[in-house]
């Protein structure tokens, strides 16, 4: 393996592991009001992951099977986060915005569960020196599912902060002007 996928492998690793931590921090409940910039930085720094494993070259691991592996038990983060989104948690979607306008529903906790899956799985392999399948597992995954899911949340958590932040009362946001310019 190249110096420069070894890196790669490092930062992916690296990444992977800053988002499994913040939405199982997220996902425990214990800062419901940081939830929404919390997840939203989350998935904004790990899709940067994704996009630098797909402007690369399609990886080939060095074995062309994959090692058996105990899948990670992610129902407690789905529930926590579909628990911490209640009401917010479902929104509508596109089956494929490229070949059809099919509309589709989604879910903020399945999409932030789906990629921590597969980031998860790809943290298996490069734990177990397994780098050029982890690479792989990254690349194919982020191309086939996670890539899509963590856009779709992304835009979801955007809007609804966006909603937040702008859809405030005019009163409150005029007051709070004043108080700012006028210590």
């Amino acid at each position: 393996m190249s110096d420069d996928l070894q890196v790669l492998a490092d930062e992916s690793a690296a990444d992977a592991r800053a988002y499994l931590s913040t939405v199982t921090e997220v996902a425990s409940g214990t800062a419901p009001d940081a939830a929404i910039p919390m997840t939203l930085l989350a998935l904004s720094q790990v899709l940067v992951m994704g996009a630098r494993l797909g402007a690369i070259e399609d990886i080939v691991p060095v074995e062309r099977f994959e090692a058996d592996t105990v899948e990670a038990e992610l129902d407690p983060l789905r529930t926590g986060v579909a628990n911490l989104f209640e009401g917010l948690d479902e929104y509508a979607d596109l089956v494929d915005p490229v070949t059809s306008t099919e509309l589709a529903t989604g879910s903020l906790s399945n999409d932030v569960t789906v990629v921590a899956g597969a980031l998860s799985h790809g943290l298996r392999h490069y734990d177990a020196g397994r780098v050029s399948e982890a690479l792989w597992w990254w690349q194919f995954s982020y191309l086939s599912d996670w890539g899509e899911r963590a856009a779709s949340a992304l835009r979801v958590l955007q809007s609804l902060l966006g909603h937040i932040r702008l859809d405030a009362d005019e009163e409150r946001v005029s007051e709070a002007e004043f108080d700012a310019l006028h210590p």
